[in-house]
């Protein structure tokens, strides 16, 4: 009867189980001790904690959703650790040049996060922070959601052409899904569905919002995409939620804020100097390329069921590259 071999499940806690042991006495290292009621299983004189295991228990149910693995599985993966770093200490593993810089990357990323998590613990988002960042980005919204359709074409000669088939009565979305940039492979009549004037880029959204219900522009409005013809169907008001419900998302994003603020100050205050040429004169130069600029957004959206009936609201933060958001906009 062969014996099934557990696999290292996280990879992060491969060594996590030589962290809760009894001294190893063949080493310099001040590991603290375990005592025996405090251990789930002792493996050549060194204890496993029961904390390793509860630790273990808690990473796997994080990463597999819930999933729960039979205690005795979870014990015999900690003793098979165990087991493989004894047998690597045996060898001295951990003096050989690959180990040991590989620990030292550890290292840093570990005292990174702790840095990270002690600067938040410090620092902690208050509720006057929030309510900032809510009036500003959520309650001070002016409210308003438009409806609406586009035709976009490549030339201003294109759009006045299209614009004057509208003034003979022609219909907006087969024109859209004729001659559209976007309708040619949404077929969907140039429909917007709604949004918000932020979500647009500023010339569409002013023109949006000039025209009346079931207005369409009489001259081409220009963006970085083209010529839009645009087509304003209704628009509606938009109440914010109320800041408690949206306190859970606007925490990370200010926290992600002055984390950001935090890491700027530091680089401002050191001394650095960079020593590898930062281009390859050997090779010919790239195309320069224009950085795009990302923004981060909060969004208030809604939440409909089957029936497209709206059941509830919540508040939605977007890192986007600007041009990219735009263009998914107008999709």
């Amino acid at each position: 009867m062969k014996r099934k071999i557990i696999p290292l499940l996280i990879a992060s806690s491969a060594f996590i189980a030589g962290c809760d042991q009894l001294p190893n006495t063949n080493s310099a290292s001040s590991e603290p001790v375990v005592n025996k009621a405090d251990a789930v299983a002792v493996v050549n004189g060194h204890y496993i904690a029961k904390a390793t295991l509860e630790k273990l228990e808690k990473e796997i149910a994080e990463r597999s959703h819930g999933q729960v693995f039979p205690k005795e599985k979870l014990i015999e993966e900690l003793i098979q650790r165990e087991l493989l770093v004894q047998d690597a200490e045996q060898k001295h593993l951990e003096n050989s040049p690959d180990i040991l810089a590989q620990l030292d990357s550890a290292k840093k990323t570990l005292l990174t996060q702790a840095d990270v998590q002690d600067f938040i613990k410090a620092n902690p988002v208050t509720d006057a922070e929030l309510k900032a960042e809510y009036d500003s980005k959520v309650a001070g919204e002016n409210g308003i959601e438009f409806k609406a359709r586009h035709i976009l074409v490549k030339t201003e000669d294109e759009a006045k052409k299209i614009i004057a088939e509208l003034d003979k009565g022609g219909d907006f979305a087969k024109l859209a899904n004729k001659n559209s940039l976007d309708g040619k492979d949404s077929q969907n009549g140039g429909d917007l569905g709604w949004f918000s004037a932020g979500q647009m880029v500023a010339p569409f959204s002013e023109a949006v919002a000039k025209l009346e219900k079931s207005q369409y522009t009489k001259t081409p409005v220009k963006t970085q995409f083209g010529y839009h013809v645009i087509l304003r169907e209704d628009s509606r008001a938009q109440t914010p939620p109320p800041l408690e419900a949206v306190k859970e998302q606007l925490t990370p994003y200010l926290q992600r804020k002055k984390v950001q603020a935090f890491v700027e100050n530091l680089r401002k205050q050191a001394k650095v100097e960079i020593l590898v040429p930062l281009t390859d004169d050997l090779k010919p130069a790239a195309e320069p390329v224009a950085e795009k600029p990302v923004a981060e957004e909060v969004v208030v959206e809604e939440v409909k069921d089957k029936d497209g009936k709206v059941v509830a609201e919540q508040v939605v933060i977007k890192e986007e590259v600007i041009e990219d958001k735009a263009a998914e906009a107008k999709k």
